[in-house]
């Protein structure tokens, strides 16, 4: 059976690489992790792949100072291992126009809010659920959308609802989100690998 080659790209500990990953191992998993790049070679991310036997690199401003030579630099790895699929997953940058035209329509984030709302620059970790009780929404949870040029505008996939608490904090709420992506972006990944033609796997 072939699977759906997906490459990972994370900035810090990498959960949801790690969720991900462990979901690739299941039985019925259409879906490997290729590749896994990182933009902070001290990652958690990069040290939990290199472990996992997951090929990695790290491509970051101090490896290729020229914006344009890191785009192109994670196009050409991208398209090296055969990726199918690109997910951002904690990733802190703005992928490069190359990247986003090679892999038009096969770049998906995960986003810790439920989108339209509490998107956008700016828009990541503590400071998504710090808005979202500010705001008093009753809900909040994951979002599972296409990556574009502008940050969480991509069209949605997937949303998985979880209810704000009268007593919750940021870091209870965070904690409850998390939870749901761990459950949400594999789901979908594994939607997509049903539906998309896949390379074979290694």
């Amino acid at each position: 059976m072939s699977r759906l080659r997906v490459a990972v790209l994370a900035s810090h500990y990498g959960s949801n690489l790690r969720a991900l990953h462990g979901a690739s191992l299941e039985g019925e998993a259409r879906f490997g992790i290729a590749l896994v790049i990182g933009n902070n070679s001290g990652s958690g991310a990069l040290t939990y792949a290199r472990e996992a036997g997951i090929p990695t690199v790290h491509m970051s401003g101090r490896t290729h100072p020229d914006p344009e030579e890191l785009d192109e630099a994670m196009r050409a790895a991208l398209v090296a291992h055969g990726t199918g699929l690109v997910v951002t997953a904690g990733y802190m940058k703005k992928l490069g126009p190359r990247v986003r035209q090679e892999f038009n329509g096969r770049i998906i984030n995960i986003h810790p809010a439920l989108l339209p709302l509490h998107g956008g620059k700016g828009m990541y970790g503590k400071a998504v659920h710090e808005a979202v009780l500010a705001a008093g929404d009753a809900v909040s949870g994951p979002t599972v959308h296409f990556v574009t040029e502008e940050y969480d505008a991509g069209g949605v996939i997937a949303q998985s609802e979880v209810p704000v608490l009268p007593d919750d904090t940021v870091e209870s709420l965070a904690e409850r989100v998390l939870a749901a992506e761990h459950l949400l972006l594999p789901a979908v990944v594994q939607i997509i690998a049903t539906r998309a033609p896949a390379s074979a796997d290694r």
